[in-house]
């Protein structure tokens, strides 16, 4: 298979030092390079895809095989030093796409990240380094290298940051370029980091070494799982032979012995170089870390790195080998947008920095809602604009601005059902404004899986704010609001179905302002679900909650801390809960209410306030209606629905109260 890249000349080089490429590559000299960074994007920004709701680019399939037959061709000796390229396959960047520059692991093709080279591709300007078989550059050499390639660069990236994406040893390289710059405005995205090599077990491999003859040191078995991510065993071989022979063949081309003994050497180097200038280490950092590393204790080392970086997060793959980015299982660009760390600027913008969730994005987002939706058979329904009370979302406007405001449920019960129907019935993307906690890295590390909130924000959640509300407005986004906010979606006992709204208005005249179709709804069926055991009043009495108390409601996560109303006791807290028999969640979404053309009567605040409190009003009668109904509703228990889907199918809408 012939490689497919360009040839990417940051420091301008001599024409002697430039990469000469065999006669199957196609080489770019580096001015047309540059003409590609200017092109226009592929992707289209924020703004300009309002009508979608989806990233519905087609991806070609890369793997294993792929990187093999791609190395081949660039491990052919040529005498050069280290260098960049550009895959080609990564298509156009846009003139607002950071520049993203790979790190090899110990292989040193360049290649790592092959599985990702399109979707990348699509948001990044990628180079990757490429560092010879033969190539004996010092660690301090390649970070010098790497350093004066940004230092070329940041004229490129204006107010931009620039990506370093790492594995193994080119994470330590990447940990070693922050350290020595501090003001560089770097983003590092590090798969499980050789920070860790003193405490590993590759360094018996040297031992061995000693003794094997050339090529038999590819078949240590470390030496294989480093290089490829497979991890071969004695029963294997009958299936496998025929690849495994081939394998062993390119591992031999890739890292012959001398270079193998090399790497180990200067994968010792980079560990102590690191280790010694880890604290002064400022750049936004995510590392990734395997569970099943069979070569470096990467968990470990992931929670201790973070633990000395005020500025670092962790995602854990419980999965996944030492060589992450070669597996099928994992996307890096997902990865990248759940943990919020895309930006183009010097301060991440959650709103115009946003990018559409890809179909699989979204299936996996609203999978763990799948079976909730089918347990509790929720009931749709909307009005029209002459009042009348319909099932479904036809009384939903298909354009906005639009603001949907309602009664946050226990633990946002109702949220990713709401999500899943409005985009599957109107093909609508709500965009919700969410509690700063869920994007604070003091909270990851209070949850069980740092990884809880990704989903969140690969589906569009934004931090709550009056910046990020206009922004959304402006973009003419379908916004979710809940005004009692946490207040409502942790009430305490006795307590469900009751507002906990600001008394003065705090969004009609935003929403006027652009004209936006105001929707209040109501839901019910929390009481259905579960009952609250334990709520705040019970748990602060409990010895040593305090503690726990102080780190989850800390300065940094508070709201309405300046209100004297029950709405600022925004306390968060883990309620203990009775769950029951599922009973039926109902929905019902009021007529719309136009803003349109009232701008200026509305800037009035009594003629605001009213307004107010008939959207709040308007929310209670929703709730009303939907408690008085849901008694006549033949379908209300499980054991009905049940027998009801079990004839007529299991994919069959069940049947509800008379409107």
């Amino acid at each position: 298979m012939a490689t497919a890249v360009a040839l990417a000349a940051p420091l301008r080089l001599a024409p002697s030092r430039r990469w000469r490429f065999s006669a199957d590559l196609r080489a770019e000299p580096p001015s047309r390079l540059s003409s590609r960074r200017g092109a226009s994007a592929s992707f289209p920004t924020a703004a300009a895809t309002v009508p979608k709701v989806l990233d519905d680019s087609v991806i070609e399939p890369y793997g294993i095989r792929d990187y093999i037959e791609r190395s081949r061709q660039l491990i052919k000796p040529d005498g050069g030093p280290p260098r960049w390229f550009s895959p080609l396959e990564c298509g156009a960047r846009g003139t607002d796409s950071p520049l993203l520059l790979y790190l090899p692991g110990i292989d040193g093709t360049g290649l790592g990240l092959i599985r990702h080279h399109q979707r990348l591709g699509k948001i990044f300007d990628i180079w990757c380094l490429h560092i010879p078989v033969m190539d004996r550059t010092s660690f301090e050499g390649l970070v010098e290298y790497v350093e004066r390639t940004i230092n070329s660069e940041k004229s490129y990236s204006l107010n931009k940051p620039i990506y370093l994406v790492g594995e193994s040893i080119g994470a330590c390289l990447a940990l070693a370029v922050a350290a020595r710059n501090p003001d560089f405005d770097l983003v590092m995205i590090l798969a499980n980091p050789a920070t860790s090599f003193l405490k590993s077990q590759l360094q018996s491999v040297s031992t061995f070494l000693g003794i094997l003859p050339e090529p038999l040191h590819v078949t240590i078995p470390y030496f294989v799982n480093f290089i490829t991510g497979y991890h071969l065993t004695f029963r294997d071989l009958p299936d496998n032979f025929n690849d495994m022979l081939a394998d062993l063949s390119f591992l031999v081309d890739i890292l012959p012995k001398e270079s193998f003994v090399w790497k180990l050497d200067l994968l010792k180097s980079a560990a102590l170089f690191v280790n010694s200038r880890l604290h002064v280490v400022k750049a936004q950092i995510l590392i990734l870390a395997s569970g099943r590393d069979q070569l470096l204790p990467s968990h470990e080392e992931a929670e201790r790195i973070c633990s000395n970086l005020p500025n670092c997060r962790i995602r854990h793959f419980k999965e996944s080998g030492h060589t992450m980015f070669l597996e099928s299982g994992i996307d890096l660009v997902t990865i990248i947008k759940g943990a919020g760390y895309y930006r183009r600027s010097s301060q991440i913008d959650y709103v115009s920095d946003y990018l559409l969730p890809t179909p699989l994005e979204f299936q996996q987002a609203t999978e763990i809602y799948r079976w909730f939706d089918l347990a509790t058979s929720p009931v749709m329904l909307s009005t029209l604009q002459n009042g009348k009370i319909v099932k479904g979302l036809m009384g939903i406007p298909s354009k906005g601005p639009t603001l949907l405001v309602g009664y946050h449920m226990l633990l946002g019960l109702e949220l990713g059902i709401m999500f899943s129907r409005f985009f599957t019935e109107k093909r609508i993307h709500l965009r919700g404004l969410a509690h700063p906690f869920m994007f604070n890295r003091a909270s990851e590390q209070l949850m069980p899986d740092s990884s809880s909130f990704d989903g969140h924000r690969l589906m569009g959640a934004v931090p709550v704010s009056a910046t990020n509300f206009y922004k959304l407005l402006s973009m003419k986004s379908f916004v979710l609001l809940y005004p009692g906010g946490a207040r409502e979606a942790l009430h305490r006992k006795g307590e469900e179905y009751k507002l906990f709204w600001p008394e003065k208005s705090e969004f009609i005249r935003m929403t006027s302002k652009f004209g936006a179709t105001i929707i209040p709804f109501g839901v019910v069926g929390e009481d259905d679900m579960c009952d609250v055991l334990l709520d705040y009043e019970d748990l602060v009495k409990i010895p040593f909650y305090d503690t726990l108390n102080k780190r989850i409601n800390q300065d940094g996560v508070r709201l309405r801390t300046d209100t004297v109303e029950e709405v600022g006791n925004q306390d968060l807290y883990p309620p203990v809960l009775l769950p029951k028999i599922p009973g039926r969640l109902y929905f019902l979404f009021g007529k719309p209410i136009e803003t349109r053309g009232r701008s200026e009567e509305l800037r009035d605040r009594k003629q605001a306030q009213q307004l107010y409190i008939h959207v709040k009003s308007e929310v209670e009668n929703c709730m009303a209606y939907l408690k008085e109904k849901r008694e006549k509703d033949p379908y209300r228990n499980l054991l009905p629905r049940l027998l009801y889907q079990t004839t007529n199918g299991f994919t069959t809408e069940v049947p509800t109260f008379e409107i």
